[in-house]
């Protein structure tokens, strides 16, 4: 059992709590929001019959155009079987195509269907107003926030890529 004196210890460590002054905060915070806004976001997806992990698919593919299984594997976080069995929902819903790569018999590039690019439009009509619930103390349209965020998430750069490919 611990003593009163090492849970104040325990209290002043680490924590999500706001105003922790920990090193490992900041991580903790982005950790919890990311949950929330995962959340908020499945909510969006799920009357579109789609997951997260599916749409995270999708959002590379709007971004990149084509693209080597491989490497959708790393632009999600997903390893190789995660991203096949992701791939294999969107070609059953038609959202998706694997195409063979020219010059290399075993690799294939998944193409997103014009199905999957509605389905893509749906899902950010959809997620507006929930996105908008999620940012509402932010300030008026959580820009501050985001540019912070992109800054953390991509130190160096001025500012992201534009898509490479369009509707």
């Amino acid at each position: 059992m611990a003593s009163p004196a090492s849970r104040r210890d325990a209290a002043t460590r680490a924590s999500d709590r706001p105003g922790d002054a920990s090193p490992f905060a900041l991580g903790l915070l982005l950790r919890r929001a990311h949950w929330r806004a995962a959340g908020v976001m499945s909510e969006a997806l799920r009357p579109l019959g789609i997951e997260l992990r599916h749409f995270a698919v999708l959002i590379v593919l709007v971004d990149r155009g084509p693209t080597v299984q491989r490497d959708l594997a790393a632009a999600t976080g997903t390893d190789k079987a995660g991203i096949m069995r992701v791939v294999d929902d969107l070609e059953r819903r038609n959202l998706a195509v694997r195409k063979a790569v020219p010059g290399d018999r075993r690799a294939r590039s998944v193409e997103i269907t014009p199905e999957g690019l509605a389905l893509f439009d749906a899902a950010h009509v959809a997620a507006e107003p929930l996105a908008e619930r999620l940012t509402a103390d932010l300030g008026p349209d959580g820009s501050a926030a985001t540019r912070l965020l992109t800054l953390l998430a991509h130190p160096g750069d001025q500012e992201p890529a534009p898509p490479t490919h369009s509707g």
